[in-house]
């Protein structure tokens, strides 16, 4: 911890009000995935602890420019340094992604593309405090906690905040883009039908068992002229997760928001007063849809099949977002929707439609259809890869001109009485570039 001085609850809100959103003109790109990682040969077959430690191990002595980092079920996530285009974003990653898979191999794992885990009952391999914290915070709240931290994978696209203004690059606009896709990015890359080796009736399960986990810390803020007031207010009245402790368990308190917690200032219902360090940490445990961490964070897309599934959803959403055109073309084009982007997402009517029938929902696949026409008109315009638009051409004829999203071939594999695999994604070249 930096500082031991206790934080006022001015300094807490002006200090959310003031880092989530850093202003700029869009201009950065990047990608954080998450895998789940399975037997080569066999996914039924459980992965122990001591092989996905050594597989590591390995892991940790590439020349990665990603940050690689463990899940507490033992998914691995990359995380890629900013880009300034989206293709050197896709070529930096897919790059990246070769060599781990080429040293997995080794240990005869595999990253296997589904946004929840199909088959094995979700396991903490980590036994970090943080972790043994959250397994016990959500063990009170809710009962797919577990679920949420063992055996859930996704594709989270990041990208710059926006400038001060009032236009499709201002802040605010790009805030709002992003609540208002988000159905349609639930929807159009579904890929979670399964648990426990059986179809749940949901398309993107892990859509689901986010909207059920603790909606004081994954809904999305109520809507705002200015969306930093909102996210600041969201902030300090979220509940804490957990509180540190030096040398020994961290407090799990209940029913405390950060705001109680300043107010408490260690008298009462608190171990100690919490610090600033305290309230960046408090940060990281809110896990809204779209979350702002200085750039805006999506959150909603399953993990994708196939080896570079990943990139059609960070082309689309970018593209929307950072093409003027497009962006006035999305909102046009979900129009027809629920305009009420904040209502308690993900878990209103519109995002629980998206996530039980993906673009089989009329509605949904009108608008995807024409999202997905104006990403592919942007993407010329943003510099991005034949291989690229080429990947985005191919997603739009496999699924979305059909009403179809990934889960929809995996629920095909189960009716056929094959095993759903995650490789059924076409392939582009591994480095992304034409």
């Amino acid at each position: 911890m930096t500082s031991d001085r206790p934080i006022s609850e001015t300094e807490a809100a002006a200090r959310a009000h003031g880092i989530c959103f850093k202003n700029g003109p869009p201009r950065r790109i990047g990608v954080e995935l998450e895998w789940l990682v399975h037997d080569d040969l066999d996914p039924l077959r459980t992965v122990g602890r001591a092989r996905l430690t050594a597989a590591l191990a390995d892991l940790r002595r590439l020349p990665l420019r990603s940050t690689l980092t463990q899940e507490p079920g033992g998914q691995l996530e990359l995380s890629s340094p900013p880009a300034d285009s989206l293709t050197e974003c896709v070529t930096s990653m897919a790059e990246d992604l070769a060599a781990v898979r080429q040293a997995l191999c080794g240990h005869r794992l595999r990253l296997a593309g589904f946004g929840h885990e199909p088959w094995r009952r979700p396991r903490r391999l980590l036994r970090l405090p943080r972790y043994t914290a959250m397994e016990e915070y959500f063990d009170r709240v809710s009962p797919v906690g577990r679920a949420m931290m063992c055996g859930t994978a996704s594709v989270q696209v990041c990208l710059d905040a926006g400038t001060e203004g009032r236009g499709p690059d201002g802040y605010a606009a790009r805030w709002r883009l992003a609540h208002l896709i988000g159905p349609v990015l639930v929807a159009s890359f579904a890929n979670s039908p399964f648990s426990g080796g059986r179809p749940t009736g949901i398309r993107c399960t892990r859509q689901a068992v986010w909207a059920a986990l603790d909606p004081p810390r994954t809904m999305a803020p109520p809507e705002a002229a200015d969306p930093r007031d909102a996210w600041a207010g969201y902030a300090l009245d979220a509940p804490v997760l957990c509180i540190r402790q030096d040398g020994q368990a961290w407090a799990v308190p209940e029913k405390l928001s950060f705001r109680d917690w300043i107010r408490d200032g260690g008298r009462h219902r608190t171990p100690r007063p919490p610090t600033d360090d305290d309230l960046t940490y408090h940060l990281t445990t809110l896990f809204p849809p779209v979350r702002p961490h200085g750039h805006l964070e999506l959150r909603m897309i399953d993990a994708q099949p196939g080896d570079d599934g990943w990139i059609v959803p960070l082309a689309v959403t970018a593209a929307l977002l950072d093409d003027p055109l497009a962006a006035l073309a999305a909102h046009r084009a979900v129009g027809a929707l629920d305009l009420r982007p904040y209502d308690r997402a993900p878990g209103n009517p519109l995002w629980q439609r998206a996530a039980r029938h993906g673009l089989a929902d009329p509605a949904l696949r009108g608008a995807a259809e024409a999202c997905f026409a104006a990403a592919r008109e942007a993407l010329p315009r943003l510099g991005a890869s034949t291989a690229i638009r080429t990947a985005v051409d191919a997603f739009t004829e496999r699924y979305v001109a059909r009403g179809r999203c990934p889960a929809d071939d995996l629920l095909d594999q189960v009716t056929q009485g094959q095993r759903p695999s995650a490789r059924t994604a076409p392939l582009i070249g591994k480095d992304g570039r034409s």
